[in-house]
């Protein structure tokens, strides 16, 4: 029996990359996939006012680090949570706010550094019989994909099949549907929706197939985010978030229409958990990257393709 080790959205969190690292100890899985937005969103200039003291102001309020100890531990903090630090000056910061591409230039450098940082990790700490497949998602700059690509300790799933064993394959789309954000990978559902078919027209057979896409189908349990309004601000009602179905109206007609074995989700943060359409097992692991939570699916694949997948939620 083949065993998955699955997660998503990692978002550029240094905890969750080390932790992804170290899976195959605790539950001896087969193959590890870290699929779907595996970069940081934000910068972080920490600033040096004088010798001994910086500041940094992620979240709109100035926070001072009157020692070593207080640096490295917001430098921990701002890891964590997936951001791009870097130490600058007050006379540096100002020219780089006034130069979007020397912006745009930096966080590239950062985030491709520390994707950089996290496969040589890989290379270190996963045995060369485990499988490690990585998968960007729509938040990722089409950047990191030749980095991916390059590594032979890595397999890159997109636009292939990869045979996960000899009763199971996996197809793979990064994309997803339109979003507020106008994220890197995302297009409307009557493109996803060829994108979707292209890639079932790639594999051998339905039966023991694996649907390796980062949009979760629509109206399941593995797709309910808050809803927004015209400003993209949360909608409250009786003082707790509106939550409404956001996933793809694609995918689930794929999942209807071609049934699968399996279908490997993710993108909604906030809905963790699983879902049946006809036999397809559909998962979404969620994430909570900014506490350093490792959050994943282990999934036992059936020996026999007609039978169903054991898909067990796991967090660390």
């Amino acid at each position: 029996m083949t065993r998955i080790f699955f997660s998503c959205d990692a978002h550029g969190s240094v905890p969750v990359q080390k932790k992804m690292v170290r899976v195959h100890e605790a539950y001896k899985c087969d193959i590890v996939m870290m699929c779907g937005d595996l970069t940081g969103k934000a910068l972080v200039p920490i600033v040096e006012e004088k010798p001994g003291l910086w500041w940094s102001s992620p979240y709109g309020n100035k926070e001072k680090y009157k020692s070593e100890k207080d640096l490295d531990r917001a430098k921990q903090i701002y890891e964590r949570r997936g951001f791009y630090w870097f130490m600058t000056t007050e006379p540096e910061l100002e020219d780089l706010q006034a130069s979007p591409e020397k912006v745009t230039a930096l966080f590239k450098e950062l985030m491709l550094k520390r994707m950089e940082e996290w496969i040589t990790l890989i290379e270190e700490k996963i045995p060369s019989n485990i499988m490690v497949v990585v998968s960007p998602g729509n938040d990722d700059s089409l950047d990191i994909d030749n980095l991916i690509q390059a590594n032979d300790r890595i397999t890159f799933p997109i636009h292939q099949v990869v045979d996960i064993d000899d009763k199971h394959q996996m197809i793979s789309c990064e994309y997803v549907n339109s979003t507020p954000w106008d994220t890197p990978r995302e297009c409307p559902e009557d493109e996803l929706l060829e994108k979707i078919q292209k890639e079932f027209s790639r594999a051998d057979s339905y039966e023991g197939l694996i649907c390796n896409f980062h949009a979760p189908p629509y109206g399941t349990v593995i797709d309910l985010a808050p809803k927004l309004d015209d400003k993209a601000q949360v909608k409250v009602r009786y003082g707790t978030p509106e939550m409404v179905p956001v996933g793809s109206h694609s995918v689930r007609q794929a999942m209807e229409e071609f049934q699968p074995l399996l279908g490997l989700h993710g993108h909604i943060h906030e809905s963790a958990g699983l879902e049946h359409i006809g036999r397809t097992l559909c998962v979404n692991p969620g994430s909570s990257y900014t506490q350093g939570m490792l959050s994943a699916f282990v999934i036992d694949l059936p020996e026999n393709p007609n039978d169903e997948a054991i898909a067990i939620i796991v967090s660390a």
